[in-house]
Formats: structure tokens, C-alpha cells, sequence
């Protein structure tokens, strides 16, 4: 198609995701016909910076021969084949290795096509559990606020942005919000003022007791929970943070579930966010960079002792959670009776362990730890705008807070907001040559996420668009 029918067709037969079609009414779509690197263009020839990797994604960059080849190759020896009671090479092996990778004894990799599917499979999977070891009333899930888990039902259920929820109620019951971790407005989350970040982030896990408490802890689940958490703009965990909430889990026996279908495979410069920040799961979702978007896979990580009430009554119980003889009284072993039909495709995961040798033989986690310093200090000189009240973020995954009073951090209204953030600040920065995303989910923010091989140069070219940019924006308050 030439650009006008590609634009037409795109506008007449094109739903696109969470997209405002009005906004194409009277301008073209923009269309993205390759990549190169750290770099996309669009079907005029226009180079843009990928300063989001595509949507957290794209960790190795774009046009990555290698990962193209791994897919051909597999889809010429066997292209199908699904993981119902029977199994393929490539799956076998990559669960082999991402268990490998995943802190302590999270040894069952079970999965799906993408991250909403593997938040859906991990909850599902704890009410199960649960029944299976004489539980069956702990069903209910915490969360926090703002945080974003997923489209489907039941993560949709779990996300905490009511805007996201409302057009698809009633949902799935039984989830509960504590306060994130944004310990740049803690006052406005109920926190004491004047608290330290360890004081903070004490507070913020204890929260988490005190919903437990509220709602009965034979009948709460599980606690999921972003390493860093996006929605909002990035907030990090406050020091001691994630022990904290570790305890409290022991405490009521309620599983701790880490949501990294971002944080995963590199971003925070560690194959898992729980690893950067000392803390052990009981499950970890994952999905975007294990294939660094060449394909689409999402994988539910868990624990052996998760796993023990679906194997056979000959099998050894190492857990004492489980009583002597819950699994006998189903026989052989119970089915977990979830999957989908692409869950562990062979060409996903065939594509998934070539990404993970890249990984390894260009020393790309490596390269994000060496980096990570640099990519804060260039982004901190923003701070010297006035419309700039915070930078926050670890690894390669930062958000810029915007503000209308710096010295109040008092934020822009509604009508402020869409006029700003998305009417100039959005369209502005991808005409500029950055594409990122700025969001109001939370306080209004640009968030950024490069590609994991991105180095100085890149980090620059970031600061100085993003200074171009919402130096104009605040011209405009």
C-alpha cells in the first residue's frame, strides 16, 4: 500500500489499542515501518528514538538478525505445537533456563502469551492452591493503588486505575488497594510527613498487614506487586521495603506474587526486579523481554512448594504448608486446568532462548548496571525546569513527574493536563524525533525505557528533545 491507502485503511478497518480514533480524524496515523538499533522510522523515512523499547519491550533494539533467524529456523522444524499433555524442545529448554535464572526454588514455569495471561494464571493459581491444601477460603487478592496489572477480567480486577475499570464493571471481586510506594507525594497516600525513605517504605508494607487483618487472613491469597511500579511514572521500592512485605506474607500465609512483565530480563539490570531488590516471591509473572518482542510469550513462574499438590501421590512433600495426605484425597495429582492455546509456542520460545544468549554473550544486564549512574545524572539535569518536579526510576526505566508549582508540587487540573500532556507534550516529543509516553494515570509523567543497549549518546539525545520540549510546555502554564 502507498501512504495514502495505508492511512485510509488504517482509519477504516484498524482498531487500534487503547486509542483515541477521534485524534485521527483530521491527521494521519503514524505509521512504523521499521527499526534499526535503538532507532524506529516511520513510512516517510523519519528516524525516531525509541525511548520506550517499543512498550518496555524491545531490550535488544531493533533488526536483530539473530532473533529473525532463531524464529525462521524453528517455524521450518516444527511451527505448532501446543503444551496440553504434550511438549516441545524449545519449550523444555527454556523453561530449564529461566528456572535457572529465577531467585530461590522457583523452578515451575508455566506459559502463556503475554503478561495479562500470566497475572490471570498466577491468581488463579493460588486460589487453586490454596483449595488443594485445605484453604479454600483464601481467594482475595491486595494490590496497590494505580498500579497497572492487566486487561483481562481478573487482572483487569487487580489494576488499580478505577478509570481503566469502570466502562467493564462488575469485574471480578474481591481485590483490595494499599498505598504504592511514591514516597514524593507520601502525604497525599495517609503517610505521616517528614518520614525517612526506610520509615516510608516500613509504613507503606504495613499497610499491606493492616488490609490483611481487615479482610480475614484465612481469606487473602496473595499480594502482587511490581518491583518497580509503572503506573503512576516508576516508583522504586523505599529501602527494606520488599522484606518487609516478605515477612508479613510468612506471617499470614499469603503468597507473594512479583508482576515483572515489565521489570524482567534486564530492565532493572537484573534478569528479575526481585533480585535487584533482595526480596524472594512465591511467584514472578513475566512476559515483553524475554523475547525482547521478536515474539510474543509471557511465562507465571512459581515456587516447588505451589507446585507439589499438582504432582502424584508418589511424590516427595518438601513443604510442611501442605498436610500429610491433602493430595491423596484427589487421586493422582490434581490437573490445574488452565492454559491457551499459544502459551510456549515453539517459535516464541525458540526466539526467547536466542534473546537469552544475546543476553549472555553481549553482557547486556552488564551493560544497563554500568550505565544506569549516567542515564539518572543525564535525565536529573531536567530538574533545573521549572515544570520538572521529579525524576525517579532504577535501570533503564525512569518517570519524569510534571508539575505546575515545583515549590508545592502542586499538579495541573484535568483541563491543564489535557491541554499539556497530551495536546503539546505527547505530539511534541514525536515530532521531535522521541518517541516515549507521557501519562496522567497517576500525576501527570513522561516515562522513559530505552532499549537495554542504548549508552551516552542516547541518554543525551533523550535529555536534550525532552528539554526542547517541556521548556515550550512551560512556557505555556
Amino acid at each position: 500500500m502507498d501512504h495514502d491507502h495505508l492511512q485510509q485503511a488504517a482509519k477504516d478497518h484498524l482498531w487500534m489499542h487503547f486509542t483515541r480514533h477521534s485524534t485521527y480524524d483530521h491527521a494521519d496515523v503514524p505509521v512504523i515501518v521499521r527499526g534499526e538499533g535503538a532507532y524506529i522510522y516511520d513510512d516517510k523515512g523519519k528516524r525516531y528514538l525509541d525511548g520506550l523499547a517499543g512498550l518496555f519491550v524491545s531490550q535488544l533494539g531493533h533488526g536483530r538478525v539473530e532473533l529473525a533467524e532463531a524464529a525462521a529456523k524453528q517455524a521450518r522444524e516444527l511451527a505448532f505445537m501446543p503444551l496440553w499433555s504434550y511438549a516441545h524442545p524449545p519449550a523444555i529448554e527454556l523453561a530449564e533456563r529461566v528456572a535457572g535464572y529465577a531467585p530461590g526454588d522457583l523452578n515451575r514455569v508455566f506459559f502463556t502469551s503475554g503478561g495479562g495471561e500470566a497475572v490471570e494464571t498466577a491468581w488463579k493459581l493460588a486460589k487453586n492452591y490454596f483449595k488443594l491444601v485445605g484453604k479454600p477460603m483464601k481467594h482475595k487478592v491486595i494490590s496497590r493503588s494505580i498500579a497497572y496489572h492487566g486487561t483481562t477480567q481478573g487482572a483487569l480486577s487487580i489494576t488499580g486505575l478505577p478509570l481503566l475499570k469502570q466502562q467493564f464493571e462488575p469485574l471480578v471481586p474481591s481485590t483490595f488497594r494499599v498505598p504504592n510506594t511514591n514516597i514524593y507525594r507520601s502525604s497525599e497516600h495517609g503517610a505521616p510527613d517528614g518520614l525517612s525513605p526506610e520509615a516510608f517504605g516500613r509504613w507503606a508494607a504495613d499497610q499491606i498487614a493492616i488490609a490483611i487483618e481487615n479482610e480475614g487472613p484465612d481469606t487473602v491469597a496473595a499480594v502482587f506487586l511490581e518491583p518497580v511500579q509503572n503506573a503512576g511514572g516508576c516508583f522504586p521500592p523505599p529501602p527494606g521495603y520488599f522484606q518487609r512485605v516478605r515477612e508479613i506474607c510468612d506471617e499470614y500465609d499469603v503468597l507473594l506474587v512479583s508482576d515483572e512483565v515489565i521489570c524482567a530480563f534486564g530492565r532493572l539490570g537484573h534478569m528479575f526486579g526481585a533480585e535487584r531488590y533482595g526480596y524472594q516471591p512465591d511467584m514472578i509473572t513475566c512476559a515483553k523481554g524475554i523475547t525482547s518482542g521478536y515474539a510474543p510469550l509471557g511465562a507465571m513462574i512459581a515456587s516447588d512448594r505451589l507446585m507439589e499438590p499438582f504432582l502424584g501421590p508418589g511424590a516427595k512433600l518438601e513443604h510442611e504448608h501442605i498436610p500429610p495426605g491433602a493430595r491423596a484425597e484427589h487421586g493422582s495429582g490434581e490437573m490445574f486446568a488452565h492454559g491457551y492455546t499459544f502459551g510456549g509456542h515453539p517459535v516464541s520460545t525458540a526466539v526467547a532462548l536466542a534473546n537469552l544468549d544475546i543476553f549472555e554473550n553481549e553482557k547486556v544486564l552488564e551493560n544497563v548496571r554500568s550505565n544506569e549512574a549516567a542515564f539518572r545524572a543525564t535525565l536529573e539535569r531536567l530538574l533545573d525546569l521549572p515544570i520538572v518536579g521529579d525524576v525517579r526510576g532504577d535501570g533503564y526505566f525512569y518517570g519524569i513527574e510534571l508539575v505546575k508549582d515545583k515549590a508545592t508540587k502542586e499538579t495541573f487540573s484535568d483541563e491543564e493536563c489535557e491541554r499539556l500532556l497530551y495536546g503539546f507534550v505527547s505530539k511534541q516529543l514525536y515530532a521531535e524525533g522521541l518517541y516515549c509516553r507521557a501519562d496522567d494515570r497517576g500525576d501527570p509523567v513522561v516515562q522513559l525505557a530505552p532499549p537495554l543497549i542504548c549508552d551516552q549518546s542516547h541518554f543525551d539525545e533523550i535529555e536534550q528533545i525532552m528539554r526542547v520540549v517541556l521548556e515550550k510546555a512551560g512556557a505555556m502554564l
